[in-house]
């Protein structure tokens, strides 16, 4: 990991976002040789990724759709 102290890093500092956004490596920024802060890239979120972003959510409370006729009146449960 790149390490940068405080002072050279309010210098360049568009210049390391533009590095780290392409490179996707992060920078250690340090004070007085101690690390005070990460500089690192953003993930970006996957919003096309919209399967099984429901799961688990609904619930069936009753028949979706109930038979048309009785068990009673079907010709095919008489024979």
């Amino acid at each position: 990991m790149k390490t940068i102290a405080a002072g050279e890093f309010k210098q360049t500092c568009l210049r390391l976002l533009d590095e780290v956004g392409q490179s996707g490596e992060p920078i250690l920024i340090t004070k007085r040789d101690k690390p005070v802060a990460q500089l690192v890239p953003v993930r970006p979120e996957r919003p096309d990724d919209w399967r099984g972003a429901m799961r688990d959510r609904g619930r069936i409370r009753a028949d979706l759709l109930p038979p048309a006729l009785d068990s009673g009146e079907w010709h095919a449960l008489r024979e």
